[in-house]
């Protein structure tokens, strides 16, 4: 069962998708129905070594907390752990909810879809 903050989330993520022409947020619109045992779990170690300073990233599914991360990024995902968080912000990174993330940066143009 799906509930309703999700359902939302994913109303928002298709009006952004169709107004903006960006298919990013119907792509992670889709991602959100997903049963939650599909969906993606992501430590920090994964994206330190995958990623580079300043990109921005949304995870569908879950940020953990396990290592480190050596530059800043800019990250929203469906859940997150606060440890992930706190070390995110440490390192000077910011973290968005999805609908400020659509705002500034209305085509998806830059922003990676990762896990």
């Amino acid at each position: 069962m799906v509930n309703q903050i999700v359902l939302h989330m994913v109303k928002d993520l298709k009006q952004a998708s169709k107004k903006n022409e960006a298919p990013i947020w119907s792509r992670l619109a889709v991602l959100a129905l997903k049963p939650s045992s599909s969906r993606r779990v992501v430590n920090l170690t994964r994206i330190n070594k995958t990623t580079k300073e300043n990109d921005i990233l949304f995870v569908p599914g879950k940020v953990l907390g396990t290592g480190n991360l050596s530059h800043k990024i800019t990250l929203s995902s469906f859940s997150m752990s606060v440890t992930a968080a706190n070390k995110i912000i440490q390192t000077g990174g910011k973290i968005m909810t999805y609908s400020d993330m659509i705002k500034k940066y209305p085509t998806g143009k830059g922003v990676i879809i990762f896990g």
